[in-house]
C-alpha cells in the first residue's frame, strides 16, 4: 500500500443532494451557492470530497437522473460560473468535487433523442436503441422496465420501439454506436478540463445490452413485479463493459489524482468487484453492507466478504446511506436515541475502505413520512402504497431551529422533518454529547491514525455474538476496534497476557462508556472502544 496520501483512499466522501442542502434564492430548491455557503462546515466536519448528485439540466422526471444536456449546469442550481466558484472554494479547503454522471440514458428532451426520433435515416437515430416490432406488432423481446411494464415504448411515427430501462422519458443510449462511445468519453473530458476531481457513474454496468436482443430467462417462483420475473442476463452486465472501463481509466489517468467510482446494478458482490482494478474503476458500490441487519454477525460477514474480495490489489468503499436508500437512522429503528448511530458511525469510519457519508447523516436525520399527495418521487407515485419512494431520505438539511430548518426562506420542494427544532446542526454544535460532536472527534482520530485510514483489517474472534471486533494495523501501529451490537452490558477478554496494559483511545461521548479492568473490556449497551496496547 502506497505511503503517499490519496484523498479518495485515505479520506471521507460526503454526498450532497443539491436540491435539499441549502437554498439561497428562496425558490425552495437547494443550489450551488448554498453548497459554497457551507463549505466551512464541511471542512470542520473533516470530509475530503463531495459527491454531488446530478446538477446537469433535467426536466426532473427522475430528479436529475434524466439529463437533457451533459455539458451544462441546470439553471435551478445556478450557473457554470457558480460551479467554477464551488470548485475553487472547495479546493482552497482541500475538498475535492465528484460529479454524478448518468450515461446509461438521457432525458427524452435531450437534443440527441429529439433528433433520433425524427426519422430512421436521421444521423442520431442509432444513438438510441430502436428496434422493429416483433411479429404481430409486439415488443421486440420480453425485457421489462424497472419502474413497471415493458421496457419498450412504441413510436407510431417511426413504426419502431425504443428501449428504456427506467421511465419512458429516459431512453437508453446505444453504447455500441462508436459515435455515442466517443461522445460519452468527451463528457468526461469536458468536466475534467474544468477541474472536476472525480466521477460517480450511475448504473454503469447497464450501458451495454445483448447484441442479439435475446429474451431474458424466466425466473421460478412468485414475483409481484414483472421486472423480477426474469433473470436480467441480456439487458445488464455485458462483456463489452470491461473494454469501456479500460478506456475510461486510461482517460482518468491522463489527469493527476482523479477518481472514478461506479454504482453496480443488479449484480452480486463478486460481480461488482470484477469491475474494480488498476485498469478499471478505482472503486464500486455494493449493497451487502448497507443492507445488513443490525447485528455483529451480519455486518461482520459483509465487511469480511467485501474486504477479502478486494485483497491487497484494490481498495473497498462503504456506505450506509444515499439518495436511494431509507436512512440508517430509520432502518435500524434508532428512535430518538443516537447510541446505535454512534456505534454504526464507529464501524463505518474504522473499517478498511473509503467511507461515504450522506448529508445529514452526521446529525442523525430521520426519514420523513409523506402522504400520497406530498410524494414527489415518480417511483413512489408508481408503486404506492407498496413502496412510497425515495422522498423520505431526501428531505431538506436541518441547519437550525428557524422556519424550514434554515434551509430556505421559501416553501421547500419537500417538507422538513418535524423534529428539526431539536435535531439540527446548531443545536448539536453546542453539545459535546451530540452525534455531530461524536462524528467530528472520530473523524479527527481517524485522520491522526494511519492504521484507521489506510491500514490492513483482520477480524478478531470476540467470543460473543453481540460483539464485532477487528484489528487495524499500519507499520508498527495496531489498533483493536470493538463494537457491542446489543443493549446489554457485555464483557470481552482482551487478547494476550492478562497483565498487558491497554489504553482506550476512543470510547465515544455517551454518559456511560467502555472500560478496561483486569484484562477485560467491559462495554455498556451499544458501547464501543478503540484500543491499543501500551508499549512503554
Amino acid at each position: 500500500m502506497s505511503e503517499k496520501k490519496l484523498w479518495w483512499r485515505d479520506g471521507i466522501i460526503y454526498q450532497v443532494y443539491p436540491r435539499s442542502f441549502q437554498d439561497t434564492t428562496g425558490d425552495g430548491i437547494g443550489d450551488l451557492r448554498g453548497i459554497i455557503q457551507h463549505l466551512d462546515y464541511l471542512k470542520d466536519l473533516g470530509i475530503d470530497g463531495i459527491w454531488l448528485s446530478p446538477i446537469n439540466p433535467s426536466p426532473d422526471v427522475d430528479f436529475g437522473y434524466d439529463v437533457s444536456d451533459y455539458n451544462a449546469i441546470d439553471p435551478k442550481f445556478g450557473t457554470l460560473s457558480d460551479f467554477y466558484e464551488l470548485l475553487e472554494q472547495a479546493h482552497k479547503r482541500d475538498i475535492r468535487i465528484i460529479m454524478d454522471l448518468v450515461l446509461n440514458h438521457t432525458s427524452d428532451q435531450h437534443q440527441w433523442f429529439q433528433e433520433s426520433r425524427k426519422s430512421k435515416d436521421n444521423p442520431y437515430h442509432d444513438w438510441y436503441i430502436w428496434r422493429d416490432p416483433a411479429p404481430g406488432g409486439k415488443a421486440p423481446n420480453n425485457w421489462t422496465s424497472m419502474v413497471g411494464g415493458s421496457a419498450w415504448k412504441y413510436d407510431a411515427s417511426l413504426g419502431q420501439y425504443y428501449y428504456h430501462m427506467f421511465f419512458e422519458q429516459q431512453p437508453d443510449v446505444n453504447w455500441r454506436n462508436p459515435q455515442v462511445y466517443a461522445a460519452m468519453l468527451d463528457v468526461f473530458r469536458f468536466w475534467l478540463e474544468k477541474g472536476v476531481d472525480g466521477f460517480r457513474l450511475d448504473i454503469f454496468n447497464e450501458y451495454f445490452k445483448d447484441e442479439q436482443f435475446r429474451d431474458n430467462p424466466t425466473r421460478r417462483g412468485l414475483h409481484l413485479r414483472a421486472f423480477d420475473r426474469t433473470s436480467h442476463v441480456y439487458d445488464n452486465s455485458q462483456p463489452e463493459m470491461l473494454s469501456l472501463l479500460n478506456d475510461i481509466r486510461k482517460l482518468m489517468d491522463c489527469y493527476e489524482d482523479r477518481y472514478v467510482v461506479g454504482e453496480t446494478f443488479l449484480v452480486n458482490s463478486q460481480k461488482a468487484r470484477a469491475y474494480i482494478g488498476k485498469d478499471r474503476l478505482h472503486a464500486g458500490f455494493d449493497y451487502a453492507y448497507a443492507n445488513s441487519g443490525f447485528s455483529a454477525r451480519a455486518f461482520g460477514k459483509a465487511i469480511q466478504d467485501w474486504d477479502s474480495l478486494h485483497g491487497r490489489e484494490a481498495w473497498p468503499n462503504y456506505f450506509l446511506n444515499n439518495h436511494d436508500t431509507s436512512r440508517s437512522s430509520t432502518r435500524y429503528n434508532a428512535g430518538q436515541s443516537d447510541a446505535r448511530l454512534k456505534l454504526l458511525a464507529t464501524m463505518h469510519l474504522t473499517v478498511r475502505g473509503t467511507p461515504y457519508l450522506y448529508y445529514g447523516e452526521e446529525i442523525g436525520m430521520r426519514d420523513i413520512n409523506l402522504t400520497y399527495k406530498e410524494i414527489q418521487d415518480p417511483v413512489g407515485k408508481t408503486f404506492w402504497p407498496l413502496y412510497k419512494g425515495r422522498d423520505g431520505c431526501r428531505s431538506p438539511m436541518q441547519w437550525d431551529a428557524q422556519p424550514n430548518a434554515g434551509f430556505s426562506t421559501g416553501s421547500p420542494w419537500l417538507r422538513v422533518n418535524t423534529d428539526y427544532p431539536i435535531r439540527n446542526v446548531v443545536n448539536q454544535q453546542a453539545s459535546s454529547a451530540s452525534l455531530l460532536a461524536f462524528y467530528k472527534a472520530l473523524i479527527q482520530l481517524r485522520r491522526e491514525h494511519p492504521a484507521l485510514h489506510k491500514g490492513t483489517l483482520e477480524m478478531h474472534a470476540s467470543g460473543s455474538d453481540r460483539l464485532l471486533a477487528y484489528w487495524r494495523a499500519w507499520n508498527n501501529e495496531k489498533l483493536l476496534v470493538v463494537l457491542n451490537f446489543s443493549n446489554l452490558l457485555t464483557t470481552m477478554p482482551l487478547p494476550g497476557d492478562p497483565s498487558q496494559k491497554w489504553t482506550i483511545i476512543f470510547n465515544g461521548n455517551e454518559p456511560i462508556t467502555s472500560q478496561v479492568a483486569e484484562g477485560k473490556l467491559h462495554l455498556p449497551g451499544y458501547g464501543l472502544a478503540i484500543l491499543r496496547v501500551n508499549t512503554e
